[in-house]
This record gives structure tokens, sequence and C-alpha cells, in this order.
């Protein structure tokens, strides 16, 4: 079915550019897709890695990890990206799940694997081939189109900081399902420029850029990371059209006090793979009069599963309606689901083509009931014009003596004061209570325009607080810290923090998940 994709669109679009590098190392067009993705079967097939088998992807430069990807999907195999940063021991971990039967890397990178069924002085005993990404003499002439195969796929591993990951298996199917539902829902025609520099080795940035924008026939600038400096700059020299973004960088942005005015094509700025405050998008919006769609996804469901609508309403706080998947709200009776009330907190379970039947490894048993709804693990609630608002993560609930605290609720208050850039509540354990919630804040800096000393900023807090909250939602401590530790997605790294104020005291500057 990609390879169908990749087919048809450089039959009619063969020169246009689908993937470009924002550093102008080079681009790709779908003609040339087309080359890479026959020319991947071809040496595949030699190297005897037959169309199904998994091949690990690790290579350092965004653009050819990209055009690998697609290439290496289109041409039937299934595709288990990696972080080309992680070290040897989080490899191993992912290896030991997905279990692929070759890794596709350069030549400068296969000693830093480990050896235990990865490549390396093992390699012999484990058969794994390395292999490195085909020449140009590998494309040869196109000659005729290659048998079509739907054997193909992603292999992510999710939620693996604390113990053995879980295996996600999304077959081309319910990637192209999502894939077109987020070009139809953003709109994505030929004539836009995305921008992405998120983790290629992430859902996010594999279904929403790389493959909705190959549904769409459109382009896609790849980055290597995000810098704010120069960024206005290099979107408007671009000729932007979206940004698929997080959080944390549009709240960034929206705080950049030398911020020039954002170029006339940028249609919208997408938000995915962690809440955003409703004070960060209506300061964005306010500043640069570019609309946020926030969105709501996950890897289970290949990505997006909620979105917020390109022509209103648009409502702070939530993450839009369904798109393409079945959502609800639930809570357990007597041994069994049953919807939740409009406005009520429940569980978010969802259902559709893109969600995954069945984990490929280390699942929670009964995370899927026999009538295909998923829990997500999320709690939030529907209104009554269908969007969801999330309140959190069903194991970050703190309670307080029996009251429930979401912490999402506090955070969304915290991040609306002057002086704060970012705030994280998290659960301390408490010998009367059980847990209270205590959180981590980090101020806006010297030469910002809110900008508070410490001890200043920590009354206020406290006092705003006090105003406004329930006795038993305020925190009871504030850790003014430099950053949030956060994983490669962009995630906040909860686990970390909740450890971190069981041992009372705050994260050191530059920590990470």
């Amino acid at each position: 079915m990609i390879k169908n994709w990749i087919d048809a669109a450089a039959a009619r679009w063969t020169d246009a550019c689908y993937l470009e590098d924002a550093g102008g190392a080079g681009q790709l067009t779908f003609a040339g897709l087309q080359r890479s993705t026959r020319a991947w079967a071809r040496y595949l097939d030699r190297a005897g890695v037959a169309p199904g088998s998994r091949v690990a992807l690790r290579l350092p430069d965004p653009l050819g990890y990209a055009s690998a990807l697609v290439a290496i999907l289109g041409a039937g195999r299934v595709v288990v990206p990696l972080d080309p940063a992680a070290p040897a021991a989080e490899l191993a971990r992912v290896f030991e799940v997905a279990r692929p039967q070759a890794v596709v890397t350069d030549g400068g990178l296969a000693p830093s694997l480990p050896g235990r069924g990865l490549p390396g002085p093992d390699l012999p005993a484990w058969g794994l081939p390395v292999l490195t990404p085909p020449g140009p003499d590998e494309a040869g002439e196109l000659g005729q189109p290659d048998a079509a195969t739907s054997a193909g796929g992603i292999f992510l591993c999710t939620s693996g900081t604390t113990g053995t990951p879980k295996g996600v298996l999304l077959r081309e199917s319910q990637l192209s399902h999502v894939a077109g539902c987020v070009a139809i829902h953003h709109r994505l025609t030929p004539a836009d420029r995305g921008y992405c520099c998120l983790p290629l080795f992430h859902v996010n940035a594999e279904v929403v850029g790389l493959l909705a924008t190959l549904a769409a026939r459109a382009c896609l600038v790849v980055d290597r990371r995000f810098s704010p400096r120069g960024f206005w700059a290099m979107i408007e020299e671009q000729e932007i059209t979206w940004i698929n973004a997080v959080p944390a960088i549009i709240t960034i942005l929206a705080r950049e006090p030398d911020a020039a005015r954002t170029p006339g094509r940028i249609r919208f700025v997408r938000s995915a793979s962690a809440p955003l405050p409703p004070s960060a998008s209506g300061r964005f919006e306010q500043r640069f009069g570019v609309p946020i769609i926030e969105t709501y996804g996950m890897t289970e469901a290949a990505s997006m599963i909620t979105t917020n609508p390109l022509d209103g309403p648009r409502k702070p706080g939530s993450a839009g309606r369904p798109a393409g998947a079945q959502v609800r709200v639930v809570q357990q009776a007597r041994g069994r689901y049953v919807p939740c009330p409009r406005g009520t907190v429940g569980q978010v379970q969802i259902r559709g083509r893109g969600v995954i039947g069945a984990y490929a490894a280390g699942g929670r048993p009964g995370a899927i009931g026999p009538d295909g709804w998923l829990d997500t693990g999320d709690l939030g609630h529907l209104d009554r014009d269908g969007y969801l608002f999330l309140a959190g993560r069903s194991d970050d609930v703190i309670n307080r003596g029996g009251e429930k605290i979401y912490p999402r609720e506090i955070e969304d208050f915290l991040v609306a004061q002057p002086g704060v850039r970012s705030a994280v509540v998290v659960a301390a354990r408490d010998e009367v209570l059980g847990q209270v919630s205590v959180a981590f804040v980090v101020p806006a800096g010297p030469g910002r325009p809110d900008y508070l000393p410490d001890a200043q900023l920590e009354q206020t807090l406290r006092a705003a607080c006090a105003a406004a909250l329930p006795r038993f939602k305020r925190p009871t401590a504030f850790y003014l810290v430099h950053e949030l530790p956060l994983g490669p997605g962009g995630k906040v790294a909860r686990r970390r923090l909740q450890a971190l104020a069981a041992a009372h005291r705050p994260p050191e500057s530059g920590a990470a998940a």
C-alpha cells in the first residue's frame, strides 16, 4: 500500500520535492523515492532479508534516516526505528523486544552497538547482518514495477523507562489509514511544505510527518533539532506552511523576546505528544496570529486519535474530536465498563482501523478488550460537542487522603501565572495522607518581562494557589528548577520527578530521562 502511494506520487509528481534537509544538505524527489524503494527491495532481497522481515534502522542524518525509513517500508519490510543517540544498554532492551533480522547503520555507528543480539563482536553467533544504505549504483534503471506488497510496517517500543518496553507492530494498513486521516483533517495538499524537527524514531514524526506528507504528495522539511535562534528566518526562507511541534517548542517560541513576525504562508502549528497548557497556546496565537491545532495520539493508535478542527471551534485545553478512531470515556461498574456522563472524568478508551488489536510483546494483560477497545491509561472527559479533555495519566493521579487530584488542572493554573515558564505536579509520599502534591516549576529567566526572583516567585505562587485552589489541591512544596527532565519525544519524565520529590531534592540542571 505504501509502495502504491510512492509509485502514484512518482508518476504524477515526478520531480516534485518530497523530503528536504532544513540545513540545505540535500533533497529527495518522488521519483528519487521510487528509485530508492526499488533499490532497497533488491538490496534486501540479495541480503536474504525477505519481505515482512524486521529491519532495525540507525542513521545519524535526518534526511538519510527519513529516506531510508520510507523506502524500506515501501519495500515491504518492517522498520524498527532506533534512536541514533541511545546508549548501548537502551538499544539492547529494544532489540530484545523487536528481534530484528538485520540492522541498517552507517559504518561509524556499528562499533557502539552492544554485542548481545546486536552487531558487534558476537555477530557470527547471532547471525544478524549489518547493512549500509545502498549506493547510487544500486538504483539502476527503474525497469518494470516491483510487485506490490503490504507486508511492511513499523515496529516501535513504548513505555520502556522502568522495565521491559512494550512492542507495538503497526501494519501498513494501520499506518496508511492514520496518515490519510492526518492529511484530510489538516487539509494537506501538494502545495504544502511542512517542517518537522521531532525525532524520526517516534511515531509522530513517522506518521504525521513522513507518511501524511506522502499521502498528500506534499513536501516535508526535516531538521536535526529545534533551535529558537534564527527559527522564523529559516521558516520563511523554506516557505513552510505548517509546523509539526510539541508543547515545549510552542512555549519557547511564544516567550522569545526577539522573535520576528511569522511569515504569511504558515497555516497552522500542530501540537502533539504532551498536553499543551491553554495559557501557552493563547500566548502564541495572540503574538503570532497563527492557530495552534492541539491533537492527541499514541503509538498504539499509529499516532493521531483526536484533533481540533482547522476551522473552529478550537477549544483551549481540549485535544479535539475523534479523527479516524472511536473514543469513549468509561468507568467500571459491577465488573463492566459503562459510559461516563458528559463532563465526568473517566478512563479513555479507543478503537478503530489504526489501533492495534494486540501488543506484539510485553503488553499489559487486559489492556485490549475482546471488543477491540484499548485502555489508553489516560483519564479525561468528553464535553457535549464530543471534544476530549485530558486530565492526565491514570497512574499520575494523586490520592490525598481519598481526594483525587488531577495534576494537569494544577499545572495549567501554575503555567498561567506570571514568572512561570513551565510546571509539573507529581505525588510525594505523606505519612498521614498517603500522598500530597508537589510542583516542579521552571521560572521565566532573567530578561523576560515577567521575570521574578526565586523567593518572590515561590511566595507569589503560594498566594495564587491559596486564593484560587481548594486546600487539598494546593502543592505542599515548590521546587524551582532550570529545566524539566524530558524523554526523546518531549514528554516530561514524571517518574524521575517523583523519585526526586521522594528524596526532597530538585533535579540537577540539564537532567534527562
